[in-house]
């Protein structure tokens, strides 16, 4: 009647015995992980965090207003930098329906055949630059290039890959509006280098 008393007083001792092993474990890996800087959650260590920024001036300047002329008062050539055929021409026509000057129209120059990927790059001179914004207009994307070595008035149309046809009159004037009083830059926002951490 005695050997299951003995038989249960050994059980409760393995079981006692793998408990303890078992917290024995357990601590030792928290140990491991606190010297090591790791908490244990390693999605949480995966997770981008989120940095305070610095606003800092952006390198280009800002746009200053400027009185933009009536398209009479432009004259521009138009060239095609895509492998679209046709486009110079129909674009050219359309412009001088609209009362610009067309000087002439063609195929982009080398510099920038093939080479235009939004909807139009306006390039022109210093002398120039209210009317290649007027001419901007017509071209909803377009961009506007100052060619520093260029001394006269006359303002080159590109038309790039992204054209898809020109902008209707009501846009192109809703475009005048911004193209002649445009907003001031934004600040650019640099994130704020993280503390090094300490082990």
């Amino acid at each position: 009647m005695r050997r299951p008393r003995k038989r249960g007083r050994i059980v409760a001792a393995l079981v006692a015995s793998v408990v303890v092993l078992g917290l024995f474990g357990w601590g030792a890996l928290q140990l491991f992980h606190v010297f090591n800087g790791d908490d244990g959650d390693t999605k949480a260590n995966a997770a981008p965090q989120s940095r305070p920024c610095t606003l800092t001036a952006t390198p280009t300047p800002a746009l200053k207003p400027m009185a933009l002329p009536q398209p009479a008062g432009v004259t521009m050539n138009v060239y095609n930098a895509t492998v679209r055929g046709g486009l110079a021409k129909s674009t050219a026509d359309e412009l001088a329906r609209r009362g610009f000057k067309v000087k002439t129209f063609g195929n982009a120059p080398a510099p920038y055949d093939k080479k235009v990927t939004q909807s139009a790059l306006i390039v022109a001179g210093p002398a120039a630059e209210a009317a290649a914004r007027e001419a901007g207009t017509q071209v909803a994307g377009s961009t506007v290039k100052i060619d520093t070595t260029r001394k006269d008035k006359t303002v080159d149309l590109m038309i790039g890959t992204a054209f898809s046809s020109l902008a209707s009159p009501a846009d192109a004037a809703k475009a005048r509006i911004v193209a002649a009083n445009p907003p001031p830059a934004k600040p650019a926002c640099t994130p704020t280098p993280a503390a090094p951490s300490r082990h």
